[in-house]
């Protein structure tokens, strides 16, 4: 089983997410984060279970979408451990700068 870590950056990117939907509904917005982290709790068990980011194939990085919500994460072999990189909307622009993050 690998381990599960999240960047700061993808902490900060739930707490906007759920803010955002809070604005309209808290219950769904609790929902919508709880499916998220699931998702990626799911990756300890599978680290290599989403794709690949279509937009830089020839990066490490991964995907998991969740509804409207892509989780961008990267699994390091090594340590054997997931990296929560951060958590984009669908349709925004996915920029190589956001997968720079370190860990």
């Amino acid at each position: 089983m690998a381990g599960l870590k999240w960047t700061l950056k993808a902490i900060s990117d739930l707490e906007l997410i759920y803010d955002y939907i809070a604005a309209d509904s808290p219950w769904y917005a609790r929902i919508q984060i709880e499916r998220l982290y699931k998702s990626a709790e799911h990756l300890k068990t599978f680290p290599e279970a989403g794709r690949h980011l279509p937009e830089f194939p020839q990066r490490p990085h991964r995907e998991v979408i969740n509804g409207a919500y892509r989780c961008i994460y990267r699994h390091d072999v090594q340590s054997n451990t997931v990296y929560v990189i951060t958590v984009v909307h669908g349709s925004r622009l996915l920029s190589e700068k956001l997968l720079n993050l370190t860990p």
